[in-house]
């Protein structure tokens, strides 16, 4: 049985709440955890970026439902198959990388949805309460509950951005400066030209009426582009917390190591 963070998770995002969520790169269910326990409203399992195959995908989701946040998943490709294994773990949305155009756009909603969609059905899932749900009723909720959030990191999506936006059934998109960096060429995702990205998608969306996503690096960076209309944001990931924290103790280790080896230094 999903968590009200769980199936909340679409109206949340649609409704343009603000959002904090991590991408998790260890395939194992403990960060997942730590993640939701610590107040993360949702999750993000990257496959695109990360060793994930179906088995540790079912795993974290499961996890996810455990900790009471809501279980994305990063799929490698936009393909039906990659998006239709991570919604019958569990999914509650589904990030897909490079939607360059409508079609991109268009293929992603069909393949998250039954009705009008072309997602293939099996009530026997996770998803399906192992088949303790009513066809019809399943259907329905699953067609409600999932997150269709299209990310716009190549140069041509820029083109074709507001029919991007438009298409029906596409919920948010995010904004991966760090492709359009490198696409770009540019030294930085500061660079004037992935700035210019950034604002063009921010505008569109918001004439668009759709919410947007981004990887900020702290919760003063989020403030800022929550400003300018975005709304999700992604912070680090389990990996980036570790490497942090772990080596923001080893230098206060380093730091106390210098002071007993030479201690007239003080």
């Amino acid at each position: 049985m999903q968590t009200s963070a769980q199936s909340s998770f679409r109206q949340r995002l649609v409704s343009g709440a603000f959002l904090a969520g991590s991408f998790v790169k260890t395939p194992s269910p403990h960060a997942t955890e730590i993640l939701g326990n610590s107040g993360f409203d949702f999750i993000v399992v990257d496959q695109e970026h990360a060793p994930f195959d179906r088995v540790t995908t079912d795993l974290v989701l499961l996890a996810a439902r455990a900790a009471g946040v809501a279980g994305v998943v990063r799929v490698p490709t936009l393909t039906s198959d990659a998006i239709q294994a991570s919604l019958d773990c569990g999914a509650v949305g589904i990030l897909a990388p490079h939607v360059a155009s409508a079609a991109d756009a268009q293929a992603l909603v069909a393949a998250c949805r039954y009705r009008g969609g072309k997602r293939g059905f099996s009530g026997a899932t996770r998803a399906g309460r192992y088949g303790g749900s009513k066809m019809w009723d399943l259907v329905d909720a699953a067609d409600a509950a999932v997150a269709t959030i299209a990310m716009i990191e190549d140069p041509a999506a820029l083109a074709e951005i507001d029919a991007i936006l438009a298409v029906d059934g596409l919920d948010a998109v995010f904004i991966g400066r760090g492709d359009l960096t490198v696409a770009f060429g540019a030294p930085t995702r500061d660079a004037l030209e992935v700035r210019d990205a950034v604002d063009t998608i921010l505008r569109a969306a918001k004439k668009a009426g759709k919410p947007v996503c981004m990887m900020t690096d702290n919760g003063e960076e989020s403030a800022g582009f929550a400003e300018r209309g975005a709304s999700a944001f992604i912070l680090s990931s389990d990996q980036g917390f570790l490497r942090k924290a772990a080596s923001e103790a080893l230098a206060q280790m380093q730091t106390a190591r210098s002071r007993v080896e030479n201690p007239g230094s003080r």
